[in-house]
């Protein structure tokens, strides 16, 4: 087995233990109601962290506009379940529909919005993805979808005339936002982190994968050896930007209003900072400091105003742990003790005895 194989299956089995124990112990009453209402919201963020280290981490692009795709994904599934909640009685069937739907429309976004922009880099691109996650909120705060005996209406930046009032339902209420079934369960929301890790994971394993990177460490040299620049670029970009989707799909399904509001340009710096104090590229990095990072206010939240300043403390640490050269060092030297040296597997010679 090759090692970044078992490093991925030592990564989802940290995932699948973690919501195991907990789990376990919300059932036995010990973790407490806040904090186990935490573990949905974490399962959510940790898969848009490690969607948007596939972007920034291995395909190298600093993107911006992450709150755009998981809003796109939100929205879209949310309208979706919605407007089939009696004819669709099955919430897990409603809700995996929901899944695919949302998915597909935040891809097709991705798609539309990232032939333009990823003939930029650097900054450049950066703005560019910001805008765009600023007019997708925009365009929210300015949706109405209305439904009653005669149909579906939809108006834009006014509240829908000509309705039917006996029979009429808002689906989309703009700034509003909507009020979207809540069939996301801990379960599902596990399900759907786990096969997300795979397919990234897999994706970065892959010539894909290789390829992403090379364009990342050396964009001139992956041309000139013949790789399709724009291509890799484009399949790691649209596959983050249906994870996002799939991530506001469960999002939007687990509250029970949901405003436009909170896509803001703040949320995709939040994802931002949760992959680089994880580490770039690292999806085990990326899984650690969002549940680290997003438990540590709600757990100090009766300190006040200090909870702020121990987040912000932690966020320092974990910068300098993870970037640091005296600290790597440490890091090495600490790898570099017997005990540590013996869990390590051991070579074989060629003829066959271990090394």
């Amino acid at each position: 087995m090759k090692k970044t194989t078992k490093n991925n299956i030592v990564t989802c089995g940290i995932v699948l233990v973690f919501f195991i124990i907990c789990s376990i112990l919300s059932s036995a009453g010990i973790l407490g109601s806040k904090l186990s209402g935490l573990l949905i919201p974490i399962g959510i963020y940790i898969i848009l962290s490690v969607s948007l280290n596939l972007t920034v981490g291995i395909l190298g692009e600093l993107s911006l506009g992450h709150a755009g795709f998981m809003c796109v994904g939100a929205y879209v599934g949310g309208v979706f379940s919605i407007l089939v909640q009696d004819t669709v009685t099955s919430p897990i069937v409603r809700i995996i529909l929901a899944i695919i739907i949302g998915g597909i429309a935040a891809a097709i976004f991705g798609f539309l919005i990232g032939i333009p922009v990823l003939r930029l880099r650097g900054d450049y691109l950066a703005i560019v993805t910001l805008g765009f996650g600023e007019i997708i909120k925009s365009i929210a705060n300015n949706i109405y979808i209305t439904k009653d005996i005669n149909g579906v209406h939809f108006s834009f930046a006014a509240p829908v005339a000509d309705i039917d009032a006996a029979s009429a339902v808002d689906i989309f209420k703009g700034a509003q936002g909507i009020k979207a079934p809540q069939d996301t369960t801990l379960l599902l929301v596990v399900i759907v982190l786990m096969i997300s890790l795979i397919v990234i994971m897999n994706l970065v394993d892959s010539k894909t994968g290789r390829a992403c990177m090379a364009i990342r460490d050396n964009y001139i040299a992956a041309q000139s050896v013949g790789i399709n620049v724009t291509k890799y670029r484009l399949v790691a970009f649209v596959i983050s930007a249906a994870i996002a989707g799939v991530a506001g799909v469960l999002y939007s399904h687990s509250l029970a209003v949901l405003a436009p509001k909170k896509f803001d340009y703040n949320f995709s710096i939040l994802i931002l900072v949760f992959v680089v104090l994880g580490g770039l590229g690292s999806m085990r990095g990326s899984v650690i400091a969002t549940v680290v990072l997003y438990a540590l206010p709600e757990i100090f939240r009766e300190l006040g105003d200090y909870r702020m300043l121990i987040y912000a403390i932690v966020l320092i640490v974990m910068m300098l742990f993870n970037n640091a050269p005296y600290f790597i060092s440490i890091r090495e030297r600490i790898a570099a003790l017997p005990f540590f040296q013996k869990l390590k597997p051991k070579k074989k010679a060629v003829g066959g005895e271990s090394k």
